[in-house]
């Protein structure tokens, strides 16, 4: 299982989504796009784009979820450092990795980074 674990603001567009898939890594190989349940229907027509499921998250399972990438104001909603990250890690399974730190789009509204199961 590969996933793209994305956060990003309401209103981020289909293309800031793929710009922040592409500048993680691309979609290539990823099987499974997570993000949380309230920003979930915001996923919805990249997951129709690429014809991919859907793991949707609780915010409670991102917590504690250490990341390589910190934003003061997510650790303080959230108690993660990246959605994106905690969210691909989360949705890939216990032992999980990232392939990387999340990426941002250009315009800067949304992130993503690609996490690997573990096997």
């Amino acid at each position: 299982m590969i996933v793209a674990g994305f956060g990003f603001r309401s209103g981020a567009t289909l293309a800031a989504l793929q710009d922040a898939l592409a500048r993680a890594g691309g979609p290539e190989g990823v099987t499974h796009l997570a993000t949380l349940a309230p920003k979930a229907e915001g996923l919805a027509p990249l997951a129709g784009a690429l014809h991919l499921p859907v793991v949707v998250l609780e915010p409670g399972a991102l917590r504690g979820v250490r990341t390589h990438t910190r934003s003061d104001r997510v650790e303080a909603m959230f108690g993660t450092g990246s959605i994106a990250e905690a969210s691909a890690l989360v949705a890939a399974g216990p032992g999980a990795r990232l392939r990387g730190p999340r990426a941002v789009s250009a315009d800067g509204t949304a992130t993503a980074a690609i996490a690997e199961a573990a096997e």
